[in-house]
């Protein structure tokens, strides 16, 4: 099975780089594209065409919803937003859904919730439908 095409959208260097480290041991995932902005993001869904986006929400410029709702124009692809603002029932959370968003992920809880977090990346990328189940939520 080929692997799922990624393109990482954070203005931090920090997430950007940890999401890299921890799919580069996975050979599921393919990491197509990296972008810090609104504009490099639109730009790399555009060239690569993945299979799923992960996206920031809070971003300088452009922000993640705004760069959502252009990808759902554009050449809809499913999308994850991230953001430390995940928390279930939180109006964010709802938003993005509403807007497109393939599914939410608490920023803050990717390295604890590793396995979870990569499991949504191949089940979103492969087009399937996400179990709702609790999302990781900060305690």
């Amino acid at each position: 099975m080929k692997p799922v095409r990624l393109v990482v959208v954070d203005d931090s260097l920090t997430i950007r780089a940890m999401i890299e480290t921890l799919l580069e041991k996975d050979r599921r995932v393919e990491v197509v594209g990296i972008a810090s902005n609104g504009e490099e993001a639109i730009e790399m869904v555009r060239l690569e065409k993945p299979d799923v986006v992960t996206l920031d929400i809070a971003m300088p410029g452009r922000d993640g919803l705004a760069v959502l709702d252009e990808i759902m124009d554009m050449d809809p692809c499913p999308v994850i937003m991230l953001s430390s603002l995940m928390r279930e029932g939180a109006p964010i959370v709802a938003e993005a859904m509403d807007r497109g968003a393939a599914a939410c992920f608490n920023k803050a809880m990717i390295v604890r919730e590793a396995k979870h977090f990569l499991t949504l990346i191949r089940t979103v990328g492969r087009g399937l439908a996400v179990v709702e189940e609790p999302m990781p939520i900060a305690a």
